[in-house]
């Protein structure tokens, strides 16, 4: 006989694939801008994590603390999406997810290929150089 899954079950088995997970990710941002429900955008990132390895995982390659990895995935820091959606909104902007094209899919890797680059702040300091 065949085991019956939750539906949760199965869409962390879909979002192992990293395609799909953008797909998904960017579908709830979209929801975000018309319901404005925080919430949902947590639980999706929180699941998107799950699929990915884990908060344990994504806090290895990340070098950071898994509890304070988790705590910054708390329920307590979701305004901040509400504060940026708002701000992007009166700049006509809107939130989005776009793949980063990075050999493997390495996190730590795509970290350390950071560090060199500039930030957003220090381009809009000096935009010609």
């Amino acid at each position: 006989m065949r085991k019956l899954r939750t539906w949760r079950e199965c869409l962390i088995e879909r979002l192992t694939n990293r395609e799909r997970a953008v797909g998904y990710l960017q579908a709830i941002l979209e929801d975000y801008q018309i319901c404005k429900s925080p919430s949902v955008v947590l639980k999706a990132l929180q699941t998107v994590i799950e699929a990915q390895g884990g908060v344990f995982e994504l806090a290895k390659q990340t070098d950071m603390d898994p509890q304070h990895l988790g705590k910054m995935l708390s329920e307590e820091d979701i305004p901040l999406i509400d504060r940026l959606g708002t701000v992007l909104k009166v700049l006509g902007y809107q939130l989005s997810i776009q793949p980063i094209e990075i050999e493997g899919s390495d996190l730590k890797t795509y970290t350390e290929a950071l560090e060199g680059q500039k930030t957003s702040a220090q381009v809009a300091e000096n935009p010609n150089d």
